[in-house]
């Protein structure tokens, strides 16, 4: 996959940008100069004997900085002063982060209310920004899992170098978080870690033996025991959280055993010799389970973690329902609010956050969200992002959106299937043919299309056909991209009313 960071500018461009940049410097640098010359206003900032800046370009942007810093790039000398006209590459965004600490990700699990804003295509954070805005919630903008790494052909450096160079950009200076997302493997986690990311999600799935969850009590209790000493403390009285009480009989005990205690020992082994004095915070992902996370087990996991000293930042538990990709909640809502609030209430207890995962437009169950979680949870956004995205190119090329959805339905969806559970059928996504190119836009508000676009995309910009166009028409129009998923950030958002 191409990323912005690595479009060249060259020829007639690249002189444009230059002689911008020297009339720039030798202007009064007021914000109409900066407009005139196509400087981002808000991006121009000073820390000590260092000034920088960003211009725009058409194929992507470049950093400007006095001659100082360890930041490497084309030098040119306007008026006797050496300037260095930088590339958005790693080693200067490493540079970034040393001169401009607000360009470093740094821990926002602890903040009340926290979002984590996946960006797939390392061009969403504009949006994101505009988005949180003058609200109480501290965004997560570089936010991936080794899924998504792997379908974009990304890194976590990459992904931490565009947020970096986006809130310089953009001026944003309260800070923000990036989460290693669904890690299993320790060696992925030390990575993200090594490469300064703030927040670790690990996903314990595979320690997870969900099928002990339909086992009769009988058979429970013919594989598993608890000792004494569990059943004093689990079994013989009740436990309050909030409101509720939950009990636990020997079977229950044994079960929630039997399900989850190698998940705790893993999550206790990774948070010893990873997480423990590291800067990174730890959420639990015990989502990625066919069977809901039932209350009795979320409080076990929870007295297991604190009795063995492992702090956990946030859990997401797998609720009742379903919380598919980029649709609304599929379930009784009745039963998730009774179920959730139960949920909340041991977190509350714990000292810990709920994090909701696969959180993009749930809109039904947010108000419920809110209400007993008061605005201090996390919630996980990412492919709703890369949906906005197609929607500008549904409304600016058409005739490209139709060539990518037939492409989806005919080599992608079964493939991408493996990867994600969804409802999607060939027969269940709507015709195309049938829209107009002026509304071809509004498939996208079809569960059905939404999820087929949504779980492909690695597929589509494997495709050198798609891509290339693809980021070009981005680029293009990434002043509207940013407003349009600005305003789908919001309606998330505003479902939060500590939030605004």
């Amino acid at each position: 996959m191409t990323t912005p960071l690595l479009y060249g500018i060259k020829g007639k461009e690249k002189k444009k940008m230059y002689d911008n940049i020297k009339e720039f410097l030798c202007s009064e640098k007021s914000r109409e100069d900066m407009d005139r010359f196509g400087i981002y206003p808000d991006s121009f900032h000073k820390n000590g004997n260092i000034t920088a800046f960003m211009v725009r370009g058409e194929r992507a942007d470049l950093l400007v900085t006095s001659f100082a810093g360890g930041f490497h790039g084309e030098e040119i000398e306007v008026n006797g002063e050496k300037w260095i006209v930088c590339p958005k590459d790693h080693l200067n965004a490493e540079a970034l982060r040393r001169v401009f600490p607000f360009t470093s990700p740094r821990a926002v699990l602890g903040e009340s209310s926290s979002m984590g804003l996946g960006d797939r295509l390392g061009i969403a954070a504009p949006g994101h920004l505009h988005a949180i805005s003058g609200t109480e919630v501290y965004p997560v903008l570089a936010q991936q899992s080794m899924r998504e790494l792997n379908l974009t052909h990304r890194t976590f450096e990459d992904v931490l170098d565009c947020a970096s160079f986006f809130v310089f950009r953009e001026g944003y200076k309260k800070g923000f978080g990036a989460d290693g997302d669904h890690l299993k493997k320790k060696e992925d986690i030390r990575t993200a870690i090594s490469c300064g990311f703030t927040m670790i999600t690990l996903d314990c799935s595979e320690y997870i033996r969900g099928d002990a969850l339909e086992y009769s009590d009988e058979k429970v209790l013919s594989i598993c025991d608890a000792d004494k000493e569990e059943e004093e403390l689990f079994c013989t009285r009740s436990h309050r959280v909030g409101e509720y009480s939950l009990e636990f009989s020997k079977a229950e005990l044994c079960r929630a055993k039997l399900i989850y205690n190698e998940a705790i020992e893993y999550t206790a082994e990774v948070y010893e010799e990873l997480i423990k004095g590291s800067n990174a915070e730890l959420e639990l992902s015990i989502d990625e389970t066919s069977s809901p996370t039932l209350p009795v087990h979320h409080y076990y996991i929870a007295s297991k973690l604190r009795s063995i000293g492992v702090e956990v930042k946030s859990i997401a538990p797998r609720f009742i329902g379903e919380f598919q990709k980029g649709i609304d909640y599929i379930g009784d809502i009745k039963v998730f609010e009774e179920q959730f609030a139960v949920h909340a209430a041991i977190a509350e207890s714990f000292g810990y956050k709920l994090s909701i995962h696969s959180g993009s437009d749930k809109f039904s169950v947010f108000p419920i969200i809110e209400k007993y979680t008061r605005g201090k949870v996390h919630l996980k956004t990412a492919g709703t992002n890369w949906l906005e995205a197609m929607k500008i190119i549904a409304k600016k090329d058409p005739g490209l959106y139709r060539r990518i959805h037939d492409y989806a339905l005919q080599n992608a969806l079964e493939k991408a299937k493996a990867f994600y559970h969804v409802d999607v059928t060939e027969e269940k996504v709507p015709q195309i043919n049938d829209v107009c190119d002026e509304k071809l836009y509004t498939l996208l508000e079809n569960d059905m299309e939404r999820q087929l676009i949504h779980i492909t995309y690695g597929f589509i910009l494997d495709e050198k056909e798609f891509n290339e166009k693809l980021f070009s028409t981005w680029r293009k129009h990434d002043e509207e991209y940013a407003v349009s998923l600005a305003a789908h950030i919001k309606k998330h958002l505003t479902a939060f009313t500590p939030f605004y």
